[in-house]
């Protein structure tokens, strides 16, 4: 394995766990919204809202309307829903398991460390801000603020070329298939997958299931190289 300058994260499905986040967020939503709710079931709504959501690929403003629409809800607004939603997801960010830990360890390594995400600047920096892991990156690059979005490989290579390594030397891990692994494979890095149960299979260098399994990766080519 080539010596290692670097790793890139996405963070959706990679570092915040986006299913337990989203599961909290809408009970507590629910909560806030009951009395307009109520004609549906706690259970109802959030398993039609996890269905159209998609996986975090259909933006909120269709999720709120359709819910509203399906149910014969009138006395809420979509944009009450996805204000509710800008404001209050972050109370409900929830990282995956050791993660400080394996992000203190990597800076041990003297590795840089970056984020390339898609998504909207405010939202995705909020949800960062609420894992507390902020402090650990050299550069975190959101689609909205640089005008890329994964699968364009552009957006890898600025990441690269924002903290000043070589795209051999950088790892990107991700929990999609395409836009992560394939994608960052396109720049030239070694892509690594987060295994996620909704996909069957990635072209990927490395694959993993937990996150502390990067430092043994990263060891063991660091040994390699010397």
């Amino acid at each position: 394995m080539r010596n290692i300058e670097a790793v890139f994260f996405d963070l959706d499905g990679t570092l915040l766990d986006r299913e337990a986040s989203l599961g909290k967020f809408i009970e507590a939503q629910y909560g806030r919204f009951q009395s307009e709710l109520s004609v549906i079931g706690k259970q109802v709504y959030k398993d039609r809202f996890i269905e159209l959501d998609a996986r975090g690929y259909v933006w909120k403003d269709k999720v709120y309307s359709q819910l509203l629409q399906e149910f014969s809800i009138a006395s809420l607004t979509w944009e009450e829903l996805l204000e509710d939603y800008l404001m209050n997801f972050k109370h409900s960010c929830t990282g995956f398991n050791h993660l400080h830990e394996v992000l203190w360890e990597l800076k041990q390594m003297n590795l840089k460390l970056g984020i390339i995400s898609n998504g909207k600047v405010n939202f995705q920096k909020d949800n960062i801000k609420a894992l507390g892991i902020e402090e650990y990156f050299e550069t975190i690059l959101i689609s909205e603020a640089v005008g890329l979005r994964k699968p364009d490989s552009r957006i890898f290579r600025k990441g690269i070329e924002t903290v000043g390594v070589s795209a051999s030397g950088s790892i990107f891990v991700g929990d999609h298939p395409e836009n992560d692994v394939a994608a960052s494979k396109c720049a030239g890095m070694i892509g690594i997958w987060k295994r996620d149960d909704y996909w069957h299979s990635a072209e990927a260098d490395f694959i993993i299931s937990e996150l502390e399994e990067l430092l043994k990766i990263i060891g063991k080519g660091a040994e390699n190289h010397d």
